[in-house]
């Protein structure tokens, strides 16, 4: 059984200056947890008891967030504030932590292949921090599901308006599905022009991987911005299956959040809030007043 996750975090956090010059951007506040939370979480609902954390410089935040802060422990103890005292202990009681620097920034796939000493020779997820999965929708133990029936690797897939194709990496598909929701991948190609797109899947921020890809990896050469690109490496293993295939998409319609785009993660924001029990009836009657208010104007 898949028992371990690879969360790559060794990002600048360029898009969200001033704010992340100092503080990690996994770090930054979705409602009342960091956004790194969110995708742990979601790791341990999924099973995976084990996870890594691929860092960079200025990322000690992360490993400070998922330890015990006795200090803090001990004053809501005094307290008697049981409440935020279990509150604080969730994040170190997920799973078990790993962490490794990455040292050279070169890309995601260079980011999972720091992950060979740890991972060994299983298969293990991999979940991208900008992207948060609504834990109500079941997204990764379904693509675990997949691979344990497949084998091979399994990508997570959203269908996108042609427009935004070039934003994502992109996938060509077999003639027919394997399941409802599964579909086999033939090609995978970086950020292609709307022309060039071979479909409207779009890949998102969840893989399950073969420890084949290790091998694959080493051998790629640096592709779109002089990076090695997990999406190259996942191209040669759906063009030869044995390299260590087959490659099949998990086609994903439920929520998912971008936490990666300023825009995006305002909306995330706004959108947990508003369901969350604690919060949400007060705040959406306020929304309403004020978007009643700036459409008044």
């Amino acid at each position: 059984m898949i028992k371990k996750a690879v969360i790559p975090a060794a990002g600048l956090g360029t898009r969200f200056l001033p704010a992340t010059k100092a503080t990690p951007k996994e770090m930054l506040p979705v409602v009342d947890k960091p956004a790194i939370q969110y995708v742990v979480e979601e790791a341990a609902a999924a099973g995976l008891s084990d996870v890594l954390m691929i860092t960079g410089r200025n990322k000690r935040p992360l490993e400070d967030h998922f330890d015990r802060n006795y200090e803090l422990e001990s004053a809501l103890t005094r307290k008697g504030d049981a409440e935020r005292l279990l509150r604080v202990q969730e994040s170190n009681e997920l799973a078990t932590m790993h962490y490794v620097r990455q040292g050279d920034p070169r890309g995601l796939g260079h980011a999972v292949l720091c992950a060979e000493p740890h991972v060994g020779e299983e298969p293990f997820a991999v979940l991208l921090g900008d992207d948060l999965i609504d834990a109500r929708d079941r997204l990764l133990s379904r693509m675990i599901e997949v691979q344990e029936q497949h084998g091979g690797s399994v990508v997570a897939l959203m269908e996108v308006e042609p427009s935004q194709i070039h934003l994502y990496g992109c996938v060509a598909v077999g003639p027919a599905p394997v399941a409802p929701d599964v579909v086999e991948i033939t090609g995978l190609v970086e950020k292609p022009s709307v022309e060039e797109a071979p479909s409207n899947y779009a890949v998102i921020g969840r893989y399950v991987l073969s420890p084949a890809v290790f091998d694959v990896l080493r051998a790629t050469e640096p592709g779109r911005g002089g990076e090695i690109q997990l999406t190259d490496a996942l191209q040669q293993l759906a063009a030869d299956a044995t390299l260590g295939g087959p490659v099949h998409g998990v086609v994903f319609e439920g929520r998912r959040y971008d936490t990666g785009d300023r825009g995006d993660y305002l909306r995330a924001i706004v959108r947990l809030a508003c369901e969350r029990e604690d919060l949400g009836a007060d705040f959406r009657t306020w929304l309403r007043r004020y978007v009643a208010e700036e459409l008044a104007d």
